[in-house]
């Protein structure tokens, strides 16, 4: 167990890394915890800006939850109940939470790992991905905020062909269905993973916090300003952010925000 999940921060991106490549990355139940563990400590270090999943081999992003420990860790429906709450938890801290999230994928994209880089803010693939959502392959219910997760990336039709077939699909198609952001040459995908996540970090960090909440919050059915939205945009007048980047434009120089 020691290191398969293990963290780096630097230049404000903490970079979470998947490292179980014997088993392609599939994901033990304490590895799920331990995901769940490092992206709270990156919601509440405001050092960190921008979290990036990773692998440390280029094999896998992750090919899913790790099935050979199903009998007994998804035996009985308390077992499932709790393990499900983990994988839930972390995939509602990672959608929700305040940080954007990236993953940046290589080859095995598939089960969980797929589910898990469903619930990021962005994927970066290079050619080399592998796409698949398996629960039809193994008699499992896929839960409706994992599926609603998937319907508003890539539309219902494209979820229905995922989810009823279970069928493993390039790195193109999942481009053309609006599952991942780009595609990069496989030497050149770290690279650009990086540069923008460095691009958001040099934004307002306020702005970028709302915009999330603000995209969630219409994706959950808002078409107006709540209360709590309303009190940041007025909040935001009178911020540090805000006299930085007016007195940035005026002064055509490039905003330094903290």
């Amino acid at each position: 167990m020691a290191n398969q999940i293990f963290m780096e921060v630097k230049d404000n991106i903490a970079s979470i890394f998947i490292n179980r490549p014997e088993k392609r990355n599939a994901l033990s139940f304490e590895m799920w915890e331990s995901l769940n563990e490092y992206v709270e400590r990156c919601h509440e270090d405001r050092a960190v800006k921008v979290i990036v999943f990773r692998s440390t081999t280029e094999e896998a992003f992750s090919a899913g939850a790790d099935i050979s420990e199903f009998r007994t860790r998804r035996s009985t429906a308390e077992e499932i109940i709790t393990y499900s709450k983990v994988m839930a938890d972390l995939e509602e801290k990672i959608a929700i939470g305040p940080k954007p999230v990236i993953a940046m994928i290589q080859g095995f994209c598939v089960g969980g790992g797929c589910e898990l880089a469903v619930a990021c803010d962005f994927r970066f693939s290079d050619s080399t991905g592998k796409f698949a959502i398996t629960p039809a392959k193994l008699g499992i219910i896929y839960n409706t905020k994992a599926t609603k997760h998937l319907v508003d990336l890539v539309g219902q039709a494209n979820a229905k062909d995922i989810l009823y077939t279970g069928r493993i699909f390039s790195a193109e198609e999942a481009l053309r269905m609006g599952l991942i952001n780009r595609i990069c040459e496989s030497n050149q995908l770290e690279k650009e993973t990086y540069a923008y996540a460095k691009m958001i970090c040099e934004n307002s960090q306020m702005t970028v916090r709302s915009a999330k909440k603000i995209i969630n919050h219409v994706l959950h059915g808002g078409e107006d300003d709540n209360d709590e939205i309303l009190q940041e945009i007025l909040d935001s007048v009178t911020s540090e952010d805000y006299k930085e980047g007016v007195d940035a434009f005026l002064n055509k120089r490039k905003a330094k925000f903290t």
